[in-house]
């Protein structure tokens, strides 16, 4: 019997402060969508809409937090968000805590109050914990040196539901910015995969051409992040100045 196709797992991180993008990247087909409060422009005012826009695709609305902050993870949940993204997660203690931020007592320290939230998943409130609460997705960041030297151990925490391979943070980290090939980069990036293959925790990278998608799909990740929201759109607008341009030379 043949081997069944593997489902790759697409998403946008959407930097833009705005429900109108979000809902354009989540009608393209994406199965999900990184809403950016770390690095993007995104305040609480406009979470809600961008979460709420994804609703009637197949889309999921992740929040990457700005940091392990309760504060954070218990709002963009509370809005409705399908999973948190935890940036500079350096040990495995660290990753505990990240699975604790969203998971309810007993399991976590998770506050119960998704008032809006739970209209998002088409629910009442009152089954908002037994149908979603179970659901929600943790994500870690791999993007220090210190995660690379702990992976092993972060990869055994339990409540994981992926690691994503920062590769430009790590590459930083490291002291090689942007030197994808630099030996010492390379070792790390093996070592990240070795480990999350040998736990069957599923990996996610940005690739950001067909390309490096294929490469990650060789390498076992199951997920790939294939562009910015404020990069493509910027991208997209300088090609069609250039088109003026040429045509007025």
């Amino acid at each position: 019997m043949s081997e069944q196709p593997r489902k790759i797992r697409t998403s946008f991180i959407c930097t833009i402060p705005s429900a109108v993008v979000t809902q354009a990247l989540a009608h393209a087909g994406a199965d999900a969508v990184v809403i950016d409060q770390e690095h993007g422009a995104v305040g609480p005012e406009n979470l809600h809409a961008m979460i709420a826009s994804t609703a009637g695709t197949n889309c999921l609305p992740v929040v990457r937090v700005g940091k392990r902050d309760e504060a954070m993870v218990k709002l963009a949940l509370d809005m409705g968000a399908a999973g948190i993204t935890f940036p500079l997660v350096n040990s495995a203690e660290e990753a505990r805590d990240c699975v604790a931020l969203t998971r309810y007592p007993p399991q976590g320290k998770r506050g119960f109050g998704p008032f809006v939230g739970h209209s998002r998943w088409g629910v009442s409130f009152d089954d908002y914990l037994p149908k979603i609460g179970s659901m929600i997705g943790c994500t870690v960041l791999i993007e220090t040196g210190a995660a690379i030297d702990n992976i092993e151990a972060i990869c055994a925490v339990e409540g994981i539901s992926a690691l994503a391979l920062a590769r430009l943070d790590l590459s930083v980290a490291m002291g090689c910015p942007g030197e994808y090939d630099n030996p010492v980069f390379v070792r790390a990036v093996e070592r990240f995969e070795r480990a999350a293959t040998a736990a069957n925790v599923p990996m996610s990278t940005v690739a950001l051409s067909e390309h490096e998608v294929q490469s990650a799909v060789s390498r076992g990740y199951m997920g790939v992040m294939v562009g910015f929201d404020v990069l493509m759109l910027k991208s997209a607008a300088t090609t069609a100045v250039k088109w003026a341009e040429r045509v007025s030379m």
